[in-house]
């Protein structure tokens, strides 16, 4: 296994910066704001031919010692977070702040790491410009030896940081599959609708915070995941509220992030909230994943919390505003109790498969033929469009190429018709399908700058004489 690198420390020095910095990505959301991250990001580092695996954690406002009871607040979740990574990493880069000099909090967390016997870097950052003994001078009395003065901004001093912890590490093989090739979950919806929560049972741990409060995940966390004999990587969201409602700049952020998310994602999880109904943002947030080609999953949650009459109701509302979700499955399922969760997966595989389904092009053209003689396309401009053949121009999601006269001018209505008969012909569940018309050209229509031809033979031009005397006598 790859060797796993923690970064612990107070706000605000520079740990997600760094992290970026290891991992070459921007994984991690970095903006002049304490407590910006929370739950325990993951990302893959590489120097030379040594892999490494980073782990970054959210500043620690009480230091790391346990405090025996359960953690009642956002700082005690998050330290409870900081203690998971150290207890899985085989090395620990305790981050301090060189510009800020020595903070007493910088000496609790150095004496707790000290007693548990792992292997303890410390960085100095922020000393860009600075003298590094200099920078480094009071950071001795930390008594985790010598100190490393580094810029995670600039990338001054990291390459160096970075040979040292892993000189004293055991070198391992590199992991396959590589996590590019594994199915990416990514589970949306809006604030407080139960993300997290339903991450972590399917999980089976509490890998991220969870709290009764709106916007408690600011990130988007990329957890691993093996489920049935498959792996997956499951991606936890943001939950995004409407653009008129979203003023804070750290909520643009986790916003952006979750777009990005979807995008990335093969297959999306819709978690709806079952006490607050079917909103307009949950339609919005649904027509974009659309948009993106996604397949897609919906999830029902809290659905314990509402009686007989309540479930009727919103069953109805759900048909009635998700309309062009018909192809998707809906499930109904209580995340906190882990009702429902079992058939989650099966319809993911599904979507999943659909949205990767090699489509016969003989079959394709059985399925056109027998949808346009059901029903045949509506007049254009007083002519009839004629669907000549179909073939598969694409996958994730499906993409259908329609070739014919006047295709161009198909009404989204017929499309959609389209999609259904082929979504119904090849079984496709939980992905959408997307029609592209290519209309063919007219061989005889004279090409743009090009002139007619007029014959030079002495023979036409006496043929077309006589015939034009012969029009001439008949008249007479």
């Amino acid at each position: 296994m790859k060797p796993v690198i923690a970064l612990v420390g107070r706000p605000s020095v520079g740990k997600s910066t760094l992290f970026n910095r290891l991992t070459r990505s921007r994984l991690a959301l970095v903006a002049d704001a304490p407590g910006l991250t929370r739950d325990r990001q993951y990302g893959d580092g590489r120097m030379g031919d040594r892999p490494y695996l980073v782990v970054d954690t959210g500043g620690l406002a009480e230091g790391l010692e346990p405090t025996g009871k359960a953690p009642a607040s956002i700082v005690e979740l998050v330290a409870e977070q900081a203690r998971q990574a150290v207890a899985e990493a085989d090395a620990v880069i305790l981050l301090v702040d060189g510009r800020a000099g020595l903070h007493p909090l910088d000496r609790e967390i150095a004496n707790h790491l000290r007693r548990l016997g792992k292997p303890v870097w410390l960085a100095v950052n922020k000393t860009e410009g600075l003298p590094p003994e200099t920078a480094v001078a009071e950071f001795h009395a930390l008594g985790l030896g010598r100190p490393h003065a580094v810029s995670a901004a600039h990338g001054e001093g990291v390459r160096g940081l970075v040979q040292a912890v892993l000189g004293t590490l055991a070198v391992a093989p590199e992991e396959a599959p590589a996590e590019e090739a594994l199915p990416r979950i990514a589970v949306v919806g809006r604030p407080n609708a139960g993300k997290s929560t339903l991450v972590n049972t399917l999980l089976g741990e509490e890998r991220v915070i969870v709290y009764d409060q709106p916007g408690t995940t600011r990130e988007s966390i990329y957890v691993p995941l093996e489920r049935g004999g498959r792996r997956y990587i499951l991606i936890d969201t943001a939950g995004v509220r409407r653009r008129a409602r979203v003023r804070d700049v750290l909520e643009k952020f986790s916003v952006v992030k979750t777009l990005q998310a979807i995008e990335e994602a093969n297959v999306v999880i819709l978690v709806l909230d079952a006490q607050a109904g079917v909103a307009e943002q949950d339609a919005t947030l649904a027509g974009y994943v659309l948009e993106q080609g996604r397949a897609l999953v919906v999830a029902v949650n809290k659905w314990d919390a509402l009686d007989a009459p309540a479930r009727e109701w919103l069953t109805r509302e759900l048909h009635r505003k998700l309309d062009f979700l018909v192809f998707a499955s809906a499930h109904y399922i209580s995340a906190l109790r882990g009702e429902g969760i079992a058939a989650l997966f099966p319809s993911v595989d599904r979507a999943y498969a659909s949205a990767h389904a090699s489509l016969s092009t003989p079959r394709l053209n059985r399925v056109l033929q027998q949808a346009v003689q059901a029903t045949p396309p509506p007049l254009i401009r007083g002519r009839r469009p004629r669907l000549k053949y179909a073939h598969q121009g694409g996958k994730n999601p499906p993409r259908i190429v329609v070739h014919g006269n006047l295709v161009a001018a198909l009404p989204k209505a017929y499309r959609r018709y389209l999609a259904n008969a082929f979504r119904k012909a090849f079984r496709l569940e939980g992905a959408p399908v997307r029609i592209e018309c290519r209309q063919e050209e007219n061989p005889y229509r004279p090409r743009p700058g090009a002139t007619k031809k007029t014959s030079t033979k002495k023979s036409d031009r006496a043929g077309g004489g006589r015939r034009a005397r012969i029009y001439k006598n008949k008249m007479v």
